[in-house]
Formats: structure tokens, C-alpha cells, sequence
């Protein structure tokens, strides 16, 4: 990683939750809630990135930007609120800051920013927020990309519906953007200057979700070491978002349908009822029709959820939208690692226009990092995509004979292609006219320079182990071409 020094200038409840996974992960963590800690652990330990609220006593955020501004040294700064505006947002976006988060931190999206502390080349786009449009005045939310009628129609039917308390139940296959499209009704709404606050039903067991959901009294359980309040109170004047609900256990569901019900909810370990102003947004990749029938959902809270239906069209139904999604992600992560503007080749079109995308749009971002990386300032090829059921995979996993069998029908009409003069690292490469066995070190090079050499990364974004990328560089050194 870039840097494993990360500074917190925030409250520390705030990073509780994300704290024990970053300290496994290797990151060096210091937290302070005032101006003269913070000064101490930069000045000694030089973190990569600093996550800071706008404001904590005696402490105002513009004062590092400050700083930052007249240092080109100094650590990226990326702003971290629970109840943010556009205003602010694009005033201190304006001032330098990297970024702009709503609360609660996520781990996997810090170590992401960790891996690549660079402040921008350039001004930053006032109109990003943690990845997505900002709220505005006007009522602007997340940015939706897509052209295609089966999109557009969604788009339609949540624009309308925004305004109003009515519950939505948002429908689609994983990877489709559900949470984005619940981002955006927030945004629209009238609750859009009030919290947004999302709940993994599939992440916690029973006992732990009811606690998650609606809080718990000192004494309620063992650990309960004082009163804390539960998600819909925290959403209280805004908007909760409980991410796929289908998961969630039938007696759970009872409680969760009393609340839609009355708008209040009891506090485990409690004996008074609290009133709650939420409107309650519900997300689920499964078909629920059929689980009400399995008797795994009840059908009373599966109507009161789906007041209004939003079923979003997979990726594969929507057309060339792949392509204008692929290059708005290729230009968001070009900004991200400071790379040089980078196209598309047709061929990687072509390639874009078959693939079925199991994994829909989330796969698709995830495609066009590594492609990026790969890339590196040069024309996209499919060879940079690197998927595990691409028609030449380009690395051999071990595991017997099944594993080898891919790799040996690619290498048959590269065979029959063999380049007259070999190709360094640099050299551009596009079909088969590359050996397997050359492009498979290119793309080691590749994914070495990407991750500063870090192999367990490099590994990940190469989609092969880390054993079998040990044994690549192994082989290279006995044949005298290292690597590493």
C-alpha cells in the first residue's frame, strides 16, 4: 500500500466500528479530536490520507486545506460528515480537499483511498460526492448513466415518486445499482438535507440486526455496556435504507412491520416506546412473490414494502449503456490515479458489447479499474480485462488437469503467430500476435507497477494467487528474466 498511516480527526465513535479491520489489514491508525493531536501524529508519523469532520473544538477543516494548499507534501484530506450539503461539500472541494463522505466510514472503501493517496492534478469536479452527484438545492442526486429506454423508465417512475413517504421496494440483480437509485430518491426527496442511513440485513444474525436496528438499553444483553441508539433513530428526518431485506429473520420481520405501521420502535432492553420519522426505503436481489409462497417472508410486510416497485433492468438488457457506463468509469478512475487521459479500443468495445456481465454494473466498475491500471495511459484491449472466463485466459492457476486445459486451447493459435522480433514490456499488444507466455509477463510487469510492487494486490487485480503468481516470478529469475 501507498501508505499504511491513516489519521482520523474525527469523533472517536465515528471509527469505531472500522478500526479493528484496518489494524488487521496492516494500517498504522491514529485518531485525535483536536487540532494540536492531529499536528503531533503528522509531524511524527506522516500519514497518507487524513479523514477529518469540517468541524470539532477548536477545529476547523479549513485550516488543514490550508496548509495543504502551500504544501505539495502535505496528506490528501478527505472530508467526513453525517449530515453534509452541496454547498459545503463543493466549498471544500473547491479548497483542495480530495473528497467529500457522507458517514458511516466503510473499511474496504478506506484501504481503496489507502492504496492510492494522491491528491488531485487537477480541481476537483464539485459535483462528486463519495463517487456520486451531490444533493443540491435543486434536488440533484446521485448520477444515473444510462440512455436506454428500460433505465429511463425507472428513472421516470423514481422521480416521481420521490417526493412523497411512501416505502419502495427496489428489485434487480445484484450489481444493478440499487443502492444508488435508493441514494438518488433520498436526494430528490424532501428529506434530502436529513440523514441517509443503510443497513446490511444479510451482515448480522438476528439478535445483533435488532439491536443494529433499534438500539439497545445499558444492561439489555451481555456487552451492552451503555444505552445505544439504533439506525432508525439515528435516520430519524430522513431516510433508511435496509439493504437486502429478504435476508432477514421471519421474527425480525414482525417487529420491522410494527414499526412501518405506528412509527415507533421499542429499544431492546427498553420499557419506552419511541416515535420515529423515517421513511423506510427496502432493497432486495431475490424474488419475494416466491419467498412469501416458501413462507421465508411475510406477505403482510412484503406489501407494506412494495408501496411502489422499482425492478431495475440487469446490465445485459440495457444495450449500449455498457459502453457509456464503461467510459464514465474509465474517466472517474483516470482521475482517481492520476493517469493520462486513456480510450477505449475497439476491440475492448466489441468484447464489452458480448459479455453477458453476471455481475452487472458493479462488475463492469470493476472491469474498467483494472483495465485502467493495466492500461496505463495507453488504448484499452480486451487483454486488460484479465476475466477468469475470457476466451484466452492468460494465466495457468496450478490444480491439476482441468485447471491447465484453458490455457492450452489459448495457446493454440498464438503457436501459429509467433512475432519475428520478441516484444519488450512496453510493447503494444492487441490479438494474437504476442506468445501466452510473454503477454502473461507483461501483464505480471503491469500489475507490479500498478501496486508498487505489492504482491498480494498485484495478485488480486491479476484475478490468479498468490502462489501462482510466486512461481511466475520464480520461473522468470531461473530463466534469468526478472521481474521483480
Amino acid at each position: 500500500m501507498a501508505n499504511s498511516r491513516l489519521l482520523f480527526l474525527v469523533p472517536a465513535q465515528s471509527v469505531s466500528g472500522v478500526f479493528p479491520r484496518l489494524r488487521d489489514a496492516g494500517f498504522e491508525l491514529g485518531i485525535a479530536e483536536n487540532l494540536k493531536g492531529a499536528s503531533v501524529f503528522i509531524r511524527k508519523s506522516g500519514p497518507g490520507v487524513i479523514f477529518a469532520r469540517p468541524v470539532l473544538p477548536g477545529f476547523r477543516v479549513e485550516d488543514l486545506l490550508a496548509v495543504g494548499a502551500e504544501d505539495p507534501n502535505f496528506p490528501a484530506v478527505i472530508v467526513v460528515t453525517d449530515n453534509g450539503t452541496a454547498e459545503e461539500a463543493e466549498r471544500l472541494l473547491s479548497l483542495g480537499a480530495r473528497d467529500y463522505w457522507l458517514e458511516p466510514l466503510d473499511a474496504e472503501r478506506i484501504m481503496a483511498v489507502a492504496r492510492s493517496p494522491r491528491k488531485p492534478v487537477a480541481p476537483p469536479d464539485a459535483t462528486t460526492l463519495g463517487g456520486h452527484r451531490p444533493k443540491t438545492p435543486e434536488g440533484l442526486g446521485p448520477r444515473i448513466v444510462g440512455k436506454h429506454e428500460s433505465i429511463q423508465r425507472v428513472l421516470r417512475l423514481a422521480k416521481q415518486v420521490a417526493g412523497s413517504k411512501a416505502t419502495v421496494l427496489i428489485m434487480g440483480e445484484s450489481g444493478t445499482g440499487k443502492e444508488m437509485f435508493a441514494r438518488y430518491l433520498h436526494a430528490m426527496s424532501k428529506r434530502a438535507r436529513g440523514p441517509f442511513v443503510a443497513v446490511n440485513c444479510a451482515a448480522l444474525p438476528e439478535h445483533l440486526l435488532e439491536s443494529e436496528l433499534f438500539g439497545h438499553e445499558k444492561g439489555a444483553f451481555t456487552g451492552a455496556i451503555a444505552r445505544k441508539l439504533g439506525k432508525f433513530e439515528l435516520a430519524n428526518g430522513g431516510t433508511i435504507l435496509l439493504d437486502e431485506i429478504s435476508e432477514m429473520d421471519l421474527p425480525l420481520q414482525a417487529k420491522l412491520l410494527r414499526v412501518l405501521q405506528e412509527g415507533e420502535i421499542d429499544r431492546v432492553g427498553g420499557s419506552e416506546t419511541v416515535s420515529v420519522d423515517v421513511r423506510v426505503l427496502a432493497t432486495t436481489n431475490r424474488d419475494l412473490e416466491e419467498w412469501v409462497k416458501e413462507g421465508k417472508f411475510r406477505q403482510d410486510l412484503y406489501f407494506r414494502l412494495n408501496v411502489i416497485p422499482l425492478r431495475l433492468p440487469a446490465l445485459r438488457e440495457r444495450g449500449d449503456d455498457v459502453l457509456d457506463l464503461a467510459r464514465f468509469f474509465v474517466d472517474m478512475y483516470v482521475r482517481e490515479y492520476g493517469l493520462s487521459e486513456t480510450s477505449i479500443g475497439d476491440a475492448a468495445v466489441n468484447w464489452l458489447r458480448e459479455y453477458a456481465f453476471p455481475g452487472n454494473v458493479r462488475e463492469l466498475q470493476n472491469l474498467m479499474e483494472r483495465a485502467v491500471l493495466l492500461a496505463n495511459g495507453r488504448p484499452i484491449e480486451p487483454c486488460h480485462f484479465l476475466l477468469e472466463n475470457a476466451e484466452w485466459p492468460l494465466f495457468e492457476e496450478e490444480g491439476g488437469e482441468d485447471a491447465a486445459e484453458p490455457a492450452e486451447r489459448a495457446a493454440e493459435p498464438v503457436r501459429q503467430a509467433q512475432p519475428a522480433v520478441e516484444p519488450g514490456p512496453g510493447a503494444a499488444f492487441s490479438g494474437p500476435v504476442i506468445p501466452l507466455h510473454e503477454m502473461e509477463r507483461i501483464m505480471i510487469i503491469k500489475g507490479l507497477e500498478a501496486t508498487s510492487g505489492n504482491r498480494t494486490q498485484a495478485a488480486e487485480l491479476l484475478g490468479i494467487s498468490v502462489r501462482t503468481l510466486r512461481n511466475k516470478l520464480n520461473e522468470y529469475r531461473a530463466a534469468g528474466r526478472p521481474v521483480d
